[in-house]
């Protein structure tokens, strides 16, 4: 256990029998009153925020957290299957951890997971940005550049994105893996 004044932003903690990550952490002393701490915690499960009040001296369960860069090799059902690039064991992860990133990856793309204890995943972060082959499109015209309209296309793992009317079938474009966005076509 740990006090609330050993925390920092970043660090997992274990509230009310939930994972959450203290993502903002403020000292207050307000006039006459006694000092206390506003600590704003995002849930790891769902994504919700919550904001509380404690004490200096309150304990809290701190979580020893660990990440490692594994390598998505393949999809089992509703896992992602992921290696580990130095001692080559492959664990199953959840789909659900990646949010809707996992609809922009390939194979062989790089993941960062966080474990809990070394046991089980508790968070997995795509790469900000992938690059990917788009499948189909409809042709683009000659001087179809000028203007920001967006067309359809569709990317080599089976994904919808919007993309500019200059873009065609095979060319490699970069996808923010975020929000699905086209960024740049890619030589």
């Amino acid at each position: 256990m740990a006090t609330i004044s050993d925390l920092s932003r970043g660090n997992y903690v274990r509230y009310n029998g939930e994972i959450l990550q203290v993502e903002e952490l403020q000292h207050r002393t307000p006039g006459n009153l006694r000092a206390f701490y506003q600590v704003k915690m995002r849930n790891i499960r769902n994504g919700k925020v919550a904001e509380n009040r404690f004490r200096p001296g309150d304990e809290i369960e701190l979580l020893r957290v660990e990440t490692k860069e594994y390598q998505f090799l393949y999809t089992d059902g509703d896992s992602l299957v992921c290696m580990d690039n130095e001692t080559f064991d492959q664990i199953y992860l959840d789909k659900g951890l990646l949010g809707e990133s996992v609809n922009y990856i390939k194979e062989g793309v790089t993941l960062l997971i966080a474990f809990e204890n070394g046991t089980s995943p508790i968070t997995a972060e795509a790469p900000p940005h992938v690059t990917m082959t788009i499948q189909y499109t409809e042709p683009g015209l000659q001087g179809d550049t000028a203007t920001r309209t967006l067309k359809p296309a569709t990317l080599e793992n089976g994904a919808e994105i919007r993309v500019p009317l200059f873009i065609n079938t095979g060319d490699n474009v970069k996808v923010d893996t975020r929000t699905g966005d086209y960024i740049e076509r890619v030589k």
